[in-house]
């Protein structure tokens, strides 16, 4: 059970209705996030932006997404995610090896693996130690490695959020809220 009460989106107003209109689900997170009225329109901007006008391509911006839940003990934005993922792209054996923290494993790709271990650092250090630097360096463009950042601060704020808050797990609405964004990009 939450610690706060899901905000029901009927009784919401103005931009935040319309906001709630527009969703193909209402899932809780959305639901928690409406306590926050002035930052959760600029909030659903900023994920919509990270998941569909990003450059980084979207098997790497899922895998720091589920490497970012895993890593901040997110099971929400895992278990929404893990689904959006192999949607895009994502096999089951990149997901087992992010869900493991194995960022060695053959199932990821070189770009990848840096990938992964640059992830690692921006969120367990957040001074990216040279070599990890190096290897983004190596398989990403400049844009590419402040989305990355972007997407895991992004990720890490709404893990934050739900576990904190003990937010009440949905159902995993996979492709059909990611696809649902697409139109509003």
């Amino acid at each position: 059970m939450a610690r706060l009460p899901l905000i029901d989106p009927e009784a919401t107003s103005g931009d935040i209705r319309a906001s709630f209109d527009r969703m193909p689900v209402k899932l809780n997170i959305f639901r928690m996030m409406a306590h926050a009225e002035a930052n959760m329109i600029p909030a659903m901007r900023l994920g919509n932006s990270i998941l569909h006008k990003q450059k980084l391509s979207a098997v790497n911006r899922e895998l720091l997404i589920l490497q970012a839940a895993q890593l901040e003990g997110g099971a929400y934005e895992w278990r929404q995610h893990v689904p959006i993922a192999l949607g895009v792209g994502v096999t089951q054996s990149q997901i087992d090896a992010v869900e493991r923290g194995d960022y060695a494993d053959a199932s990821l790709n070189a770009a990848e693996q840096a990938l992964l271990v640059f992830g690692r650092e921006v969120v367990e250090k957040v001074r990216v130690q040279e070599t990890a630097f190096a290897g983004m360096r190596k398989h990403f463009s400049d844009q590419e490695i402040v989305e990355s950042i972007v997407a895991l601060g992004f990720y890490m704020m709404m893990a934050r959020l739900t576990e904190a808050t003990e937010t009440d797990l949905d159902p995993a609405a996979g492709m059909k809220v990611y696809d649902g964004g697409k139109k509003r990009s």
